[in-house]
């Protein structure tokens, strides 16, 4: 596992205390697994996700990744209606582990109420509690 410091951290999405990161893209989030929750969970072979269509309530599990270490719940840090999944990790779960931000997104919602976004913290603060 790397150091934080080694870790990549984008500062134009939000972060929620159990490591998902959400991005206003125009009139949707996109939603996935921060460097930090992917580096803990080490090499990814499986991610689990609703479908497009799917409705969720800001704190739902909505899907799930899988290691070679552990299983790990993902919730939704929004709610919202699933509008696309990154069907790239059916075949190409490691794209999670090395590119969490771009390729490794994990879905796209239409949101219900942007404004739940507000008590997600950024950069600053997501560094703040990993530092404990």
């Amino acid at each position: 596992m790397k150091e934080i410091s080694d870790l990549s951290f984008s500062e134009d999405v939000k972060y929620t205390k159990d490591h998902e990161w959400a991005q206003v893209n125009g009139d949707f989030v996109t939603i996935g697994l921060s460097d930090y929750a992917q580096d803990q969970l080490g090499e990814i072979v499986f991610v689990e996700l609703p479908s497009a269509g799917d409705v969720f309530s800001k704190g739902d599990e909505f899907g799930s990744v899988e290691s070679v270490k552990a299983v790990s719940e993902v919730y939704i840090p929004i709610s919202g209606e699933i509008i696309e999944i990154n069907e790239t990790l059916e075949d190409a779960p490691e794209l999670v582990n090395e590119d969490c931000y771009e390729g490794g997104w994990l879905i796209r919602v239409k949101p219900s109420d942007l404004s739940q976004l507000d008590e997600l913290m950024d950069k600053a603060a997501y560094l703040e509690m990993l530092k404990g």
